[in-house]
């Protein structure tokens, strides 16, 4: 299969046909109560479930195949995936029943891997996994991605894709003909990542136009800040600062595709400044591993941006503080008390989008 083009949601048409349970789906209507804490509901007055897109989700694999449309979508799912969460006995929890996810990280994984087998689990459907792919499969003998997927898509309906290599997840999709997931791929992106993130802002702040986004820590590594950016320049009036130490400041292209999209942007070294000015703080790690054997730059750059109380002394009562996790000292654990402290919130989100992307890949809208 010839590789395709990922400029537009349409031109993930896959050729393969959908699998169908044996069993018909038990068909199911859902309502939902206001979130708890200070989450607000998702609700667009012009897009609902009742005006579905008009193409068939086929793969995930990087933010600028989605459209506003489809993101409301989406999100308007994940919001009855979480009434299911919730409610264990109502008949959505078994919709995937008789559909198995395969899992393959050839990168250490936490909250993606078990919060994908768990989305997977919670709606009826088992998981195949293998948690280090890259020492513990096929990977280790010389085996090459594309005969690994052709492979494993015999034995799955679905697969979930980490690879340490940027670009593997479209490799992978253009040889699959099952859908396929990216879960993250090296330093270049980790669409579901930010879809959850996109899906936390509105929740957390009631909106998503506007909205002023501070990205500090690791940008020149963070696949996650990347397909951050690439999505929430799809909406109006939105400003990003990027706040980093110099040997990882954000790279070009997102700066070019930022100032196409009309999105202004700014580089800064006064965290406090910004945090000032913020709806959303969104802060990194610095990520040792990619740095090889540069550790001296690795140490120059770690700790240099630290959310602390005095961030937040400067920070919106209405703001928040983002992060992809895991975490190491760039922000304080006394932070996590504060409301405004929407990190394992963050998480917890990421169960639902997941789910609905399940939901969605498998049986449509």
């Amino acid at each position: 299969m010839a590789l395709r083009s990922f400029t537009s949601p349409a031109s993930f048409a896959k050729t393969h046909k959908q699998i169908q349970p044996n069993k018909a789906l038990p068909l199911f209507s859902i309502s939902f109560s206001t979130p708890k804490c200070h989450a607000y509901a998702i609700k667009n007055p012009t897009t609902s479930l009742k005006a579905k897109p008009n193409f068939q989700l086929e793969d995930v694999i990087e933010s600028q195949q989605f459209d506003r449309d489809l993101l409301n979508g989406i999100f308007e799912v994940a919001q009855e995936m979480e009434a299911i969460e919730k409610d264990v006995s109502s008949p959505g929890s078994n919709i995937l029943k008789g559909y198995l996810m395969a899992t393959l990280f050839y990168e250490p994984s936490t909250r993606t891997r078990l919060s994908f087998e768990s989305a997977m689990k919670r709606l009826g459907g088992e998981v195949l996994t293998t948690e280090n792919a890259r020492e513990f499969s096929s990977a280790a003998k010389g085996e090459t991605l594309e005969d690994t997927i052709r492979t494993v898509e015999g034995y799955s309906d679905i697969i979930v894709l980490r690879h340490f290599e940027s670009g593997a997840a479209k490799r992978a999709a253009a040889t699959a003909k099952i859908p396929v997931i990216n879960a993250g791929d090296g330093p270049g992106q980790h669409p579901t990542q930010a879809l959850l993130d996109v899906y936390t802002i509105k929740r957390e702040i009631g909106r998503l136009d506007g909205i002023k986004l501070g990205l500090v820590g690791d940008l020149a590594n963070g696949r996650t800040v990347r397909s951050l950016a690439y999505l929430i320049a799809m909406y109006p009036d939105i400003k990003i600062y990027f706040v980093s130490p110099d040997v990882v400041k954000m790279k070009d292209d997102i700066k070019d595709y930022l100032t196409m999209r009309g999105v202004e942007w700014e580089e800064s070294s006064d965290l406090l400044e910004v945090a000032s000015k913020c709806d959303v703080v969104y802060q990194t790690r610095i990520q040792k591993e990619r740095f090889g054997e540069r550790i001296d730059l690795y140490e120059a750059a770690r700790g240099k941006y630290i959310v602390d109380k005095k961030v937040l002394e400067v920070m919106q009562k209405h703001a928040v503080v983002m992060h992809p996790l895991p975490r190491l000292d760039e922000i304080t654990v006394e932070v996590d008390d504060d409301p405004r402290a929407a990190y394992f919130r963050q998480a917890k989100n990421g169960l639902y989008i997941r789910m609905a992307l399940l939901k969605l890949l498998l049986l449509g809208w």
